[in-house]
């Protein structure tokens, strides 16, 4: 082969879709799944192409990888990788933010119900022997008196809203990049605080920023409405969940529901594992076979673009461009 592309980690079976797209390329594909990091390393050194998905890709790594053009993630979120490093050093970084907005959407979506409707909290009355010890003194929303709050009103965000106006939800939205009292595809825009203070649900879709660390914590949960229900399918880092665990005990807010944590390696943790009425999945909010064979071929083809000296469908630092280690067109 003329190139070589190694794979960090993944979460899927096998790297058959990925392998075929690349050998078709002449790019070898490494599984460095297995390996140890010191391996990794090892393996970098005469590297083209650094696939990753939940791995930090940070600047030893990166400065390991001296024949690197590109480093392409699998997924969305790109705070685990070092950019101004790879922008440096003149690794273009891509990633594939379109491929599971259904996905993430319908599972968000799927917590607000259930949360809402107590399913799984009634599920556990029935299973533990307790089906006579129902409480109704609880609050349940009619969803078409209901409003929900999107934080972040990018395309999950307005797929989520396309999704739940079929309830007769009152939908609005906070982003930064948005003027509060404009109307997009029916949906208001307002400042956070509004947001906070309006919303029975609220759904947040931003990335992991500096800016964005914690955006919920003690002072947004006292805006809240005590029986307002907070979902989280985007980055664990957003939620302070320590707070979080307190406002829920002391009914300041009313639930819960999380696809990510803030300590997710490791043995993963938090406060809110002792909580009531909280909803936590393993960061599946991605995940359907439509979605994961679709972002394994377009991750692939994103490294042959680049490989192929043209500028990948998703460039995250376009101003590497004038000293990539590959002229692009």
């Amino acid at each position: 082969m003329k190139y070589k592309a190694i794979v960090t980690d993944y979460v899927w079976p096998n790297l058959d879709i990925e392998r075929s797209i690349l050998s078709e390329n002449e790019i070898d594909l490494v599984d460095c799944k297995s390996m140890s990091r010191e391996e990794i390393l090892s393996e970098s050194t005469d590297a083209d192409a650094i696939i990753f998905c939940f791995a930090d890709v940070d600047a030893e790594l990166l400065e390991k990888a001296k024949k690197c053009k590109v480093a392409s993630r699998y997924g969305i979120g790109v705070d685990n990788i070092d950019i101004k490093k790879c922008t440096e050093l003149g690794i273009v970084v891509t990633n594939i933010p379109d491929y599971c907005l259904e996905e993430v959407a319908d599972h968000a979506i799927g917590m607000i119900l259930n949360l809402n409707r107590r399913i799984t909290e009634h599920w556990d009355l029935v299973r533990n022997g307790r089906w006579h010890e129902l409480n109704l003194d609880i609050p349940v929303l009619r969803l078409s008196e209901a409003t929900l709050g999107i934080v972040g009103f990018g395309r999950i965000g307005k797929t989520i809203a396309q999704r739940m106006s079929s309830f007769g939800v009152k939908i609005i939205a906070s982003d930064p990049i948005l003027k509060p009292g404009e109307i997009i595809n029916n949906v208001k825009i307002v400042n956070f605080d509004q947001l906070l203070g309006q919303s029975d649900f609220i759904t947040v879709h931003v990335p992991l920023m500096e800016d964005t660390h914690h955006l919920f914590s003690k002072p947004e949960f006292s805006i809240m409405k005590n029986n307002a229900i907070l979902i989280n399918c985007a980055r664990g880092g957003l939620i302070n969940e320590k707070e979080a665990s307190l406002a829920l005990k002391n009914n300041e807010i009313g639930g819960v529901g999380l696809d990510v944590i803030e300590e997710m390696s490791g043995n993963p943790s938090s406060p809110l594992f002792e909580s009531n009425n909280v909803i936590i999945t393993p960061h599946t909010a991605f995940f359907s076979k439509s979605s994961n064979e679709e972002l394994q071929k377009r991750t692939a083809q994103e490294v042959v673009r680049v490989i192929n000296s043209k500028q990948p469908e998703n460039f995250i630092n376009p101003e590497v461009i004038n000293n990539s280690r590959l002229k692009l067109v």
